[in-house]
């Protein structure tokens, strides 16, 4: 039997908080890739970039799904589950 997220009750309509990640803009540092808080929206870098806003995020607010913010990406991460979701 596949993992599955138990948390999709808290996945919301939002908009994103900005076009790039929301720290790394404040501070003029950069990111490799974006991902998008599926409860409020922030906007964070991925754990491939240096700061690591996305998981920082996580680690602040307990807000459980990050989707990939790249364009023709449609999965998601579910931290608490740590399992991938396809399709969100």
């Amino acid at each position: 039997m596949d993992p599955t997220c138990t948390h999709l009750d808290q996945v919301k309509d939002v908009t994103p908080s900005a076009n790039g990640c929301e720290d790394c803009s404040r501070t003029g540092d950069t990111w490799v890739h974006l991902r998008l808080c599926e409860t409020c929206g922030y906007v964070g870098c991925c754990d491939s970039s240096k700061n690591k806003h996305a998981t920082r995020h996580f680690q602040a607010t307990h807000h459980p799904i990050i989707k990939s913010f790249q364009p023709d990406e449609g999965w998601a991460w579910c931290y608490v589950d740590q399992v991938f979701i396809d399709g969100l």
